[in-house]
């Protein structure tokens, strides 16, 4: 008798444990964002479409208002089939848009890129936010990108200012937290996040730097300098063509 309530005990503490992380990320404020196998799915039809890159594999990562990591994918049949150093970037992206986007002003990563470069007006911003290394690289890999990634319902913090970062609004347009997408080039992210965004509707952009209103790239660098602060240099034809379309391709709000 005592034999068989210690192996229950101890198989009823394995299931609380494993589902931990999960149980920790929904008492943090993730209610309202995708959970892990919504944003896979949406990451994986973004990854699908022409995104003007090198057609490469992609993390993806979701955080709260708080900076709390909510979910972490990846495309490919598994880790390693992309960068691996892209899924701590992918985290930086989310954090970046999130920590630094307003209820009333989304800034994504990609309109970061100039300001943080010598003399612009927010040089420096890049050493701010330092990652938490603890929470970046602990756990078990063979956790990572899956439900119970080692990331989720722990801060990552973490600056990073070139494309494929974004905030995230919900339908009622509140700022919900962040999305940060890497594996490609700085444009391509850029256009993979936007569409996985929209995928998830979470898109409802109160207003932005770019020429349409919202947090779009934006392609102004003419000799090294950005015309309005906010640009961004050019990766390729091909995605400089699909970043500029994407409030007409993927509109604010659909």
């Amino acid at each position: 008798m005592v034999k068989k309530i210690t192996i229950i005990t101890v198989i009823m503490l394995f299931v609380v444990l494993a589902g931990a992380p999960l149980a920790a990320a929904k008492e943090k404020g993730c209610e309202g964002l995708p959970d892990h196998a919504a944003l896979q799915a949406a990451l994986a039809a973004a990854r699908m479409d022409s995104n003007g890159g090198l057609n490469l594999d992609m993390w993806a990562t979701v955080v709260n208002r708080d900076g709390i990591v909510c979910a972490v994918a990846f495309t490919g049949a598994d880790r390693g089939d992309q960068w691996p150093g892209s899924r701590v970037i992918s985290a930086q992206k989310a954090n970046t848009a999130n920590a630094f986007s307003l209820p009333g002003l989304a800034l994504s990563t990609a309109n970061l890129f100039s300001a943080v470069q010598p003399g612009g007006s927010l040089f420096g911003l890049q050493e701010s936010n330092p990652v938490d290394t603890g929470v970046a690289y602990g756990g078990d890999a063979e956790q990572f990108g899956q439900p119970d990634d080692p990331m989720v319902g722990h801060r990552i913090g973490g600056v990073n200012v070139f494309g494929g970062g974004l905030a995230l609004y919900g339908a009622d347009g509140t700022l919900l937290g962040g999305i940060g997408v890497s594996g490609d080039t700085s444009c391509a992210d850029h256009n993979i996040a936007w569409k996985t965004r929209d995928a998830l509707g979470l898109d409802l952009v109160p207003a932005g730097v770019s020429a349409t209103g919202d947090d779009n790239i934006i392609f102004d660098i003419a000799s090294g300098v950005s015309a309005g602060g906010f640009g961004h240099p050019v990766c390729s034809a091909d995605a400089q063509s699909i970043g500029e379309a994407l409030p007409t391709s993927h509109p604010i709000g659909s």
